[in-house]
């Protein structure tokens, strides 16, 4: 009889600053009832992946799961395996920080379970070579990842029956292919179509291994899924009895099983990869996703993209990074405190685990990236990567900075190359991109463990013409029918969470921050800003600054300045515009001085206008709004839009108990209006609210006098 070895896994997650509500959703719909029904059949063996993340929160809410689930690791059902802790895209981190994390989880696993996990899930399955290295330093056996990372290398599905072994500066771990086609067929496809390709796979001599491993939240919480899955169609319980049932050719193991009783097949060198659709939503450019999607249909027209799609392939996974700027700040701020931590441990100085962890949590992959989750686009994923990190920066400023100095520093932050201007005391941090119109690119409020500038430009997706498609056509969502056996994947799957969001889809010229300079016509409202219509007449947005640091350990001073065009009508000028920033030491404000001038050209009439930014997290709760002394505003909300004279504006966020008043040294016309998002979640396309933009603004005749302009931003506890 022919018979075939199936290793079933599963890798269960969510993020930090997912919210509570979703964690136990996850739990009741996917988790648990996932493994009730595995309870029943105690002839099979699967993995599980948990993280750490998802494992306290378990700990912590549902105690009684690690009974269940330690009874099923003891009785040999399940074997337990590691990862990044906090599930970090490992390639991306320090080597110290990648081992760290997974000695912790297995620590964790051995910890509560009496198990030790020899193997690792990679975090979407983001492969580059040097892993091999410090995963094998971690005590890591064997790795899992798609099938498409070995064709790529050049092996066919034929090689694909087994595992491999690789290897880097001599250190080796395993590696074992995941099938694409089962990815595909399970659970979304006829229990059937399973079967019938274990049996094509199956041989005589029973040494032939096919691996299933992918997201438990396939299992209930992707939609339409539950009801398939454990209700209306009960799929995995039927799928798990056909393994039952068919226990005679189907034997199921776990991967050191595999690794203990099977040879690898031979040696492998992978290039770096992820799972196909990863490495398509990673194109830079609209441009470029536009032209890869254009390429496959061309392909499928002309029957040439089955067999040939592992020469198809999109981008690299670090250009997420390019694509998202936000992404790449907090990248370079996670590398920035990890590396002050690990100095202070070179110098013999104690840094707590306690400051680890903060650091390590700030390594969560899930806002690094965005697909067709929500990922790096919603402000409550990306909101605990600063806490951690400005929480672990406070508790290294009290270690390296215990007279709370400030400094003022300048290089290449970002990598970027070109120099970044770094202004810090032990109250705030504040990040100046020169190079960008020398505008404040993140704000940190230390004291509330908050980047006051953690804001996502609204820039143009690929998906979007999808979007606009979908409107044309009024198309109603995706609704799986009762009768149907098959539920489609959440790759395929086009729904809107309301109505009309094509209309929303405004881009902007430049990267969202703060002190950005401005000049406009008189007429320009909030609503031509938040539409992205208003015209500027000057060119200072993108242009280079230079750069000057002054002052002392008690208070510092970069002053920025340049020189730049401004036209109305046939009216040409040549403007040089300095902005310098002080901020004193123990004090969570600082004060921008301004002042323009005519350099030549004929006066000119113009609206000068500075825009701040503010990340708030929430842009319609009653608790967080705008305030301006002496007027009493119809619409308070922080997605509110509108205009008012006034030389403040102010805003509170009483859940996270921060005050911002911005003051100015003359009267303004202060342009407030939201920032708002369109982008894809699991649920669908749906409107982001990023955060509140405020441009003071003031019209002026620019003339070879200097015209001044002072502005102090503070901000406490509210």
């Amino acid at each position: 009889m022919k018979k075939i070895n199936l290793i079933f896994g599963t890798h269960n997650h969510q993020p930090i600053g997912n919210f509570d509500s979703i964690f136990e959703d996850a739990y009741q719909r996917a988790y648990k009832p996932f493994l009730d029904v595995f309870e029943k059949f105690p002839h099979l063996k699967i993995s599980k992946h948990y993280t750490g993340i998802l494992f306290e929160w378990i700990l912590n809410k549902h105690p009684e799961f690690f009974d269940q689930l330690r009874r099923l690791v003891k009785r040999g059902n399940i074997e337990l395996i590691s990862g990044g802790f906090y599930e970090p895209i490992l390639a991306v981190i320090p080597d110290e920080d990648k081992i760290g994390q997974i000695e912790k989880l297995t620590k964790f696993i051995k910890k509560h379970f009496g198990t030790t996990a020899q193997g690792l899930w990679l975090a979407e399955r983001i492969w580059e070579q040097h892993l091999t290295k410090p995963l094998s330093q971690a005590g890591i056996r064997y790795v899992i990842l798609d099938d498409t990372h070995f064709k790529y290398a050049g092996l066919t599905d034929e090689q694909l029956l087994g595992y491999y072994i690789t290897e880097e500066q001599g250190y080796t771990t395993h590696l074992f292919p995941i099938s694409k086609t089962l990815r595909y067929t399970i659970p979304f496809q006829p229990i059937e179509k399973t079967l019938d390709y274990l049996h094509s796979l199956a041989s005589e001599d029973g040494t032939r291994l096919v691996v299933f491993a992918d997201d438990g939240e396939k299992f209930g919480v992707w939609p339409n899924t539950y009801e398939h899955v454990y209700t209306r169609n009960q799929w995995l319980e039927k799928f798990f009895k056909a393994l039952d049932d068919n226990r005679s050719w189907i034997r199921t193991l776990t991967f050191s099983e595999a690794l203990r009783e099977l040879p690898p097949i031979g040696r492998i060198y992978l290039s770096n990869a992820s799972y196909a659709e990863m490495m398509h939503w990673s194109l830079p450019t609209p441009k470029a996703y536009h032209a890869y999607e254009a390429f496959e249909r061309a392909l499928k027209a002309h029957h040439l993209l089955d067999g040939n799609d592992v020469f198809v392939r999109g981008g690299f996974w670090r250009n997420f990074m390019v694509k998202y700027p936000e992404s790449n700040q907090m990248h370079k701020r996670m590398l920035e405190v990890s590396a002050r931590a690990q100095a202070l441990l070179r110098q013999g100085k104690k840094v707590s685990q306690k400051i680890l962890d903060k650091i390590w949590a700030a390594q969560c992959n899930c806002p690094y990236w965005h697909g067709v989750f929500g990922g790096t686009y919603l402000p409550n994923l990306r909101h605990p990567i600063y806490q951690n990190l400005i929480e672990a920066e406070v508790a290294l400023d009290a270690i390296e900075n215990p007279n709370g100095d400030v400094s003022a520093s300048l290089y290449d932050f970002d990598r970027d190359g070109y120099d970044e201007v770094v202004l810090k005391s032990n109250e705030l941090g504040l990040y100046f991109k020169p190079s960008e119109g020398g505008k404040l690119v993140e704000l940190d409020y230390k004291a509330a463990r908050k980047n006051i500038l953690d804001i996502l430009t609204r820039r143009e997706e690929g998906y979007h013409e999808q979007l606009r498609q979908a409107a044309k056509q009024s198309a109603p969502a995706h609704t799986a029918t009762s009768s149907s056996e098959e539920v489609a994947s959440i790759h395929d799957i086009v729904k809107m969470k309301e109505a009309n969001l094509d209309t929303y889809l405004h881009y902007d010229a430049y990267r969202r921050g703060s002190l950005i300079d401005h000049f406009f016509e008189p007429t320009v409202t909030a609503l031509d800003l938040y539409q992205s219509k208003a015209v500027e007449l000057g060119d200072f947005i993108n242009r280079t600054y230079s750069v000057k640091l002054s002052g002392n350990k008690s208070k510092r001073t970069v002053s920025l300045e340049c020189v730049g065009q401004v036209h109305s009508g046939k009216k040409e000028c040549l403007v040089q515009l300095s902005k310098t920033v002080t901020l004193p030491k123990g004090k969570s404000e600082f004060k921008v001085d301004y002042t323009l001038c005519l350099v030549s050209g004929k006066p000119l009439s113009v609206r000068f206008g500075v825009e701040f930014a503010y990340g708030l997290l929430a842009g319609d709760a009653p608790d967080r709004y705008y305030y301006f002394d002496g007027l009493s505003l119809e619409d308070k909300r922080l997605r509110s839009m509108g205009e008012v004279r006034s030389a403040m504006v102010g805003l509170k966020d009483e859940w996270l108990h921060i005050h911002a008043r911005l003051e100015a040294s003359e009267p303004a016309t202060v342009l407030r209006y939201p920032i708002e998002t369109i982008s894809l979640s699991e649920d669908g396309f749906e409107r982001v609210y990023q955060g509140s933009v405020v441009v003071m603004c003031f019209d002026i005749e620019l003339t070879k006098k200097p015209y001044s302009i002072s502005f102090t931003q503070r901000f406490s506890r509210a």
